[in-house]
């Protein structure tokens, strides 16, 4: 009995006594994926969708959209998160750095009108014209005064991370400073209690002296300390 080999859509499997699995024929190889992480990426740098990569990938690997798109969401995403954010930083300093220089262009543009409406060198002109395309010099000076600004920016980025620690470490000085304080005013509190209690002894003492005369001692002085805090004990 001769034994058919079966063909189903993206699977091959042979009947040869046992039925064997083999590889999938769309499986997706390592280079495969590396292109369609790269693209992507491209495409998140220069600011275009995700969408847009997908397409262009499929033509290049004989694919649908929506498989490139459901491989890189499934499989390939999760590998590349820090240079996904990564590109999206890149993106932005692409905007920021086009928004620049067209605001450059357009200050350049306007510098060179005289008062009366007329561009230099070009009398009779129309101030509605489009603008003349940038030299190379003018695109050397405008990239120029980009990094003297990214240098700048960094500057103040690091200037104020280092404020921010010198703040961390004034907190904490003051903080162990309200500490200190708290401490030395207890302890000023337990001086001036002492401090008043001697005051009085002395005057108790100073008063038994008077009545007594030469038949004072400490001993009665003590005495007399002892029985007024009973006293007080007692009436309270």
């Amino acid at each position: 009995m001769e034994i058919k080999r079966k063909n189903y859509d993206h699977i091959n499997i042979t009947i040869d006594g046992v039925d064997n699995m083999k590889t999938r024929q769309d499986a997706w190889s390592h280079e495969e994926d590396v292109l369609l992480a790269e693209t992507v990426l491209q495409y998140i740098r220069e600011g275009k969708t995700q969408l847009a990569a997908f397409e262009v990938v499929g033509r290049q690997l004989h694919r649908t959209a929506a498989a490139c798109g459901f491989r890189w969401n499934a499989e390939v995403r999760k590998r590349y998160l820090e240079a996904i954010e990564q590109a999206k930083k890149q993106r932005k300093e692409r905007k920021r750095a086009l928004e620049m220089m067209k605001k450059w262009q357009k200050d350049s543009t306007v510098a060179a009108w005289s008062p009366s409406g007329e561009r230099d060198g070009a009398e009779g002109s129309s101030p509605f014209l489009p603008a003349a395309p940038l030299t190379l010099e003018q695109c050397i000076s405008f990239l120029q005064t980009l990094r003297r600004g990214i240098e700048e920016m960094e500057a103040i980025r690091q200037d104020n991370e280092r404020l921010k620690r010198e703040r961390a470490e004034w907190q904490t000085r003051n903080e162990q400073l309200a500490q200190k304080l708290e401490r030395l005013e207890t302890r000023q509190t337990t001086v001036q209690e002492d401090y008043e209690a001697l005051v009085k002894i002395m005057a108790r003492a100073r008063q038994l002296a008077s009545e007594e005369g030469d038949r004072f001692s400490l001993a009665q002085l003590f005495a007399a300390e002892a029985n007024g805090s009973n006293e007080s004990l007692a009436h309270s």
